[in-house]
């Protein structure tokens, strides 16, 4: 039985896709033969799990660097595959073979964050472009660690296409779709979720995410001033929160901020809304569109990174030029003329060719089995 090691930064049940991932294909790995241990920044439970889960304190740097450090010793001298999700891991001294899973940009992220870059820098024109100092110190190092794994996982052809551009020869990476496991067919109807939730029956969007400043959620909020009568619940918490909530408040109870919510909470709330809006300006493979998919609900997104992967504009959703308000106002105006919701929510499922979870498992544990 082949051993190995996870190390990411962030886990269950912390929100977001990659920790949703890692709860979900984990299991189905050791079901494949791996054995598994995990380690992570974060509090929180340790025993729930199937395999061990060891959660280093998020404490001050460099000290959560050395703690999490010490604590890998031992993990990666026993595994045979490191399989990580995170970039500056302190994963120090030589290793079993490293596969990386990469979903974004977080050296562009970071520069966001530490507001080095505008929050209106393209991440698009940020792999291009040329920088000094902290900024072109922070793309290089992105780019050093990811040459020193052995293989690279991404969940799209956006995304091979940007790592491609870090000096990472192709034959090295591997496109992976997210995916997700079955779910019991027992889901709400949209009536139903309304009547549980309090909810009206009038025009109703759903965002959810970390609300950092490239999810759009202020262009939303922006298009909505021209929208009268429709309302947006936002699920999620992050930075931009009260800067987001001052910015909705003319808007009254037309905004509301719904804060964290269980998954299963998060999925009623999907298939009460006629909409769930991914207007941002970055998406690897978004797996908040596939959950909405899942329940039925179609797709108001962007027009951005792995977004066209998921979205068919038409089909089942309609998709939108970013940075766009005007077209933005147009197309949730659009969304709600008479015929056209039923119309895409026919067709708003996941492709089983595309985003099967069992292929998803099996790419995975044959990419991870080439160096066990």
């Amino acid at each position: 039985m082949p051993n190995l090691f996870v190390a990411t930064g962030i886990f269950h049940p912390e929100p977001g896709g990659p920790a949703t991932y890692l709860h979900e294909i984990l299991p189905a790995l050791q079901s494949r033969g791996w054995d598994v241990r995990l380690q992570t920044y974060g509090t929180g439970e340790t025993d729930s799990y199937p395999y061990p889960v060891l959660r280093v304190p998020r404490q001050t740097y460099p000290l959560r660097l050395l703690n999490y450090a010490r604590a890998a010793r031992a993990s990666l001298k026993w595994a045979d595959v490191v399989y990580t999700h995170t970039i500056d891991l302190p994963l120090i001294g030589k290793s079993a073979p490293r596969v990386i899973k990469i979903v974004g940009d977080q050296a562009w992220e970071r520069c966001i964050r530490k507001g080095w870059v505008s929050p209106a820098e393209d991440i698009d024109t940020f792999q291009h472009k040329s920088y000094n100092g902290l900024v072109a110190q922070q793309k290089r190092s992105r780019s050093n660690q990811v040459q020193r794994m052995d293989s690279v996982i991404v969940p799209s052809d956006y995304l091979k296409q940007m790592v491609q551009g870090w000096g990472i020869p192709p034959e090295r990476i591997h496109v992976v779709y997210n995916a997700l496991p079955a779910m019991q067919d027992d889901r709400l109807s949209q009536v139903e979720a309304r009547q549980l939730h309090g909810l009206g029956y009038g025009p109703l969007l759903l965002a959810a995410g970390r609300l950092e400043p490239w999810k759009g959620i202020q262009h939303i909020i922006a298009a909505l001033k021209h929208v009268p009568d429709v309302q947006l619940l936002i699920a999620g918490d992050g930075p931009m929160r009260e800067q987001w909530q001052a910015m909705a408040q003319p808007l009254g109870a037309r905004v509301q901020f719904l804060g964290r919510l269980r998954r299963s909470v998060l999925y009623e709330y999907m298939a009460a809304a006629d909409y769930f809006m991914l207007y941002s300006g970055y998406e690897g493979l978004p797996h908040s569109v596939l959950e909405s998919l899942r329940v039925g609900t179609p797709v108001i997104a962007s027009q951005k990174g792995g977004n066209v992967e998921v979205v068919q504009h038409g089909v089942n959703g309609l998709l939108v030029p970013y940075v766009d308000v005007k077209a933005l106002t147009a197309t949730i105006e659009t969304a709600f003329v008479t015929g056209q919701r039923a119309a895409l929510a026919q067709n708003a499922h996941i492709d089983p060719a595309r985003f099967s979870f069992d292929n998803m498992v099996s790419q995975t544990d044959a990419i991870l089995k080439q160096f066990a």
